[in-house]
């Protein structure tokens, strides 16, 4: 009877798995607090007695309760995550299968409620992971039932979890929705991550289609009577509705921005084929200071005529209400601030213009446009400001090339359906990617590929961690002190990588070494007879010359190396006490140590077949790569120790104020749900985008810089800066941190286009206000 066949998740996917596991830990740590908090606020004696009752349950077994979801999330991940080919195989064996009791039916349909509560917190999130996740799979673009990571299998494997962890009915319900409320909060930022490690690893979305209905004849479509030639008819694709509303008739993978007046969205594509828009710079001569659509609120000069204030009237005529009306307002004001928005360049901001009709048709049909900063339109749209914005030299090849690919994305847009979701995410994947390939070629230097020598770096690294990991699990069964297990997993392993990487792994010296760390281990071991101190005492100067070998040739700092010695003279003086072990005892563990670190030394292709989740986080490690003087030349790489920490940084006269939720919102329209994203602090390390402007506190002055390449483990940044003569700056994740933290480093947006946009519209409509009620 065959077996089914075992497959290894792509390493995206196991990443992926590892950033839901760490949050479910996170989300335990969180719960066990707040249930204590919440029992002193409980209703009733007896509520409040199972929520301390469930703290005491998860505060006790909190590490099983992990190992269990971390177990049932990963058997369901794998299953599926099975090749298409290979399912049908995977369910062959028939003794596998038994009947399905009303116990899992009640877990499936509680794992199907929870994924209900959770993906309407991420709705945005899940979309464009399902992308990104067909992909890694190789299945193309997956629907949300179709997703390994979608919250329903998160609450599964947190039920299975729960079930370890008491045989209490109510104890487990207590837990659950605990726990659930503390990872709903998590879960959105979890899969913006995701996306983010595996955009930053060239993983590329699956394509996207956006299909009119074949069934659709001249019947369906609204016409408002304009004649527009050749071009497309006003309407098309939209069929009325019995509301009189319009609804999607393309393809059911397709999801429609909201419902829209007919007439409204009839006038709106009309105007969107008619208004001379061109993205060639070129407008209408004397728009530029006439009247409202020329110049903004606040005085400034407009790069292109604001269309929703020159078609206010007859948007407002055909529109449903005062709601409407609000929103036509709130969208042609934004467009005041973003066609004068300073750090847009003209070029970048004319494209955007082209898009103010379908902005304004997501805004009037879709809520949550305001409400979500994840949204796909104000995405596409932050994202082209924000590349312009990075830009240097307007007129050189690389600006070229993007004006050149945004227009033409634009043009896909305001031709294409606008109405479709999926559009901007096609558009927005295309940028992504075209952004990527771009800043690959920045980085590139006659010297050699920075990207590739950043790639050998990381893998290093990931050979150290692997091999200090694997000896420090095996030395726990060997007796030493700790400092001294920890020398030999974490720096002697070191020693022994640079050897076999130098001279081979079967190199005589490599041998030598790998009997240092044995003799290094026995030396410690109490000395039972004056033999074995007799021994120890000839062997121990060559044992110092050799570990003195050893360290130089991993250039291991001065200062460590006197403190290691500092502990190691006393652990020696009391192994020469006498008694101890005995002779029996000695010899087993001298064998246990020689099976230790005859262990084969890791190669490269160990990562290969290495899951990603088994290995530690190289960010939360104090880790340097060894560069050498030519290398660290090469891509700019700055070193902690040249930089003045507890030195003063100048004031940044252009910095402005981080913008908060509050500064975003517009009374009478939806919330926003999240926090801008910051542009300052420690947290800011962990957002920083390819293609975007930064400002860097650089010997003694702030230098706007861009961020060209991220290693695959996130591992070292690059940065390029100046116009015609660019330069490299290379930072490592913690010296990434270090700058963001001590206020180095920050955005050069102080938010994206229109989160600034907004909070400038809205200072306006105070002020405006305060004028009336005076």
């Amino acid at each position: 009877m065959s077996s089914a066949p075992v497959h290894r998740l792509p390493a995206s996917i196991e990443a992926a798995a590892t950033r839901i596991q760490q949050a479910a830990r996170q989300a335990v740590d969180r719960s066990i607090e707040s249930l204590g908090l919440s029992a002193l606020s409980a209703a009733n004696v007896s509520q409040r007695s199972e929520m301390l009752a469930a703290q005491f349950e998860l505060d006790r077994k909190s590490a099983m309760f992990i190992l269990a979801f971390d177990e049932a999330f990963l058997e369901r991940l794998r299953h599926e995550c099975i090749p298409r080919e290979d399912l049908g195989r995977a369910h062959s064996n028939w003794g596998e299968l038994s009947l399905v009791d009303d116990r899992e039916m009640e877990i499936k349909v509680a794992a199907e409620r929870f994924g209900m509560q959770m993906g309407n917190a991420c709705e945005w999130e899940l979309r464009e992971l399902n992308a990104y996740l067909g992909s890694a799979l190789g299945r193309g673009r997956l629907e949300p039932e179709h997703n390994p990571l979608r919250p329903e299998a998160i609450g599964l494997a947190m039920i299975r979890a729960a079930e370890t962890t008491s045989d209490r009915d109510e104890i487990r319900r207590v837990l659950v929705a605990e726990i659930g409320r503390s990872l709903a909060s998590a879960l959105g930022p979890t899969y913006a991550a995701i996306v983010a490690d595996m955009r930053s690893v060239g993983v590329q979305p699956a394509g996207l289609t956006v299909r009119l209905s074949e069934s659709r004849t001249a019947g369906d479509s609204v016409s408002d009577g304009a004649g527009l030639g050749g071009g497309p008819t006003p309407g098309a694709g939209f069929a009325t509705t019995g509301s009189g509303h319009v609804g999607t008739t393309g393809s059911g993978s397709g999801a429609a921005l909201g419902q829209v007046d007919a007439a409204m969205m009839s006038l709106i594509r009309r105007l969107a084929f008619v208004e001379p828009m061109s993205g060639s710079g070129a407008a209408e001569p004397g728009w530029a200071h006439s009247g409202r659509g020329g110049v903004a609120a606040n005085g400034g000069a407009l790069v292109a005529p604001n269309l929703i204030h020159h078609h206010r009237e007859e948007l407002r005529a055909v529109s449903r209400g005062g709601i409407d009306h609000m929103v036509i307002d709130v969208i042609g004001g934004l467009f005041d601030q973003i066609l004068s928005d300073p750090k847009v360049p003209p070029q970048m901001a004319r494209e955007i213009a082209r898009l103010q009709l379908p902005v304004l048709r997501a805004a009037l049909g879709d809520s949550s446009f305001f409400s979500s900063r994840r949204h796909p339109v104000r995405r596409f749209v932050n994202r082209i400001a924000s590349l312009g914005t990075a830009l240097e030299d307007f007129s050189d090849e690389r600006s070229t090339r993007l004006f050149t690919k945004v227009h033409a994305l634009v043009n896909d847009v305001v031709q294409g359906d606008f109405e479709q979701v999926e559009t901007y995410e096609v558009k927005l994947a295309e940028l992504e990617a075209f952004v990527a390939d771009e800043a690959r070629q920045d980085i590139a230097t006659p010297a050699g590929d920075a990207a590739a020598l950043f790639q050998q770096k990381e893998d290093q690294l990931r050979l150290q961690r692997l091999y200090a990991t694997q000896l420090q699990g095996e030395l726990r069964t060997v007796t030493a002190p700790e400092f001294l297990r920890d020398f030999v997993a974490q720096v002697w392993s070191q020693v022994l990588l640079a050897c076999a990487a130098r001279e081979g792994p079967k190199a005589e010296r490599l041998q030598r070494l790998k009997d240092a760390a044995g003799q290094l281990l026995m030396s410690v071991q109490p000395k039972a007879s004056p033999a074995l101190r007799k021994t120890f005492l000839t062997e121990l100067p060559r044992l110092m010359q050799t570990l003195n070998e050893g360290l130089d040739l991993i250039a291991f700092a001065e200062d460590k190396r006197r403190t290691f010695y500092g502990q190691l003279l006393p652990a020696h003086a009391e192994a020469l006490k006498a008694g101890g072990a005995s002779t029996l005892d000695y010899n087993l563990m001298a064998k246990r140590v020689d099976s230790v670190v005859e262990r084969p030394v890791p190669a490269a292709a160990d990562l290969k077949t290495m899951s990603m989740a088994d290995l530690p986080v190289l960010a939360d490690e104090i880790l340097v790569a060894p560069f050498s003087r030519a290398e660290a030349a090469q891509v700019g790489l700055v070193a902690e120790s040249t930089v003045d920490w507890n030195g003063v940084v100048d004031i940044d006269l252009s910095a402005e104020p981080e913008l908060r939720a509050v500064d975003i919102h517009i009374d009478g329209l939806s919330a926003s749900n999240d926090e801008p994203e910051p542009s300052r602090g420690k947290s800011l390390a962990d957002h920083v985008q390819i293609g975007f402007a930064y400002q860097m506190h650089l010997q003694g002055q702030w230098e706007k810089v861009r961020l060209a390449h991220v290693s695959q483990g996130r591992t070292f940044y690059v940065f390029t800066h100046g116009k015609k003569h660019k330069q490299t700056v290379s930072l490592t994740y913690r010296m990434l941190t270090r700058m963001c933290e001590t206020g180095r480093m920050r955005a050069f947006e102080n938010a994206y286009l229109i989160e600034r946009a907004t909070a400038r519209a809205r200072q306006q409509l105070a002020q405006l206000g305060t004028r009336k009620s005076a």
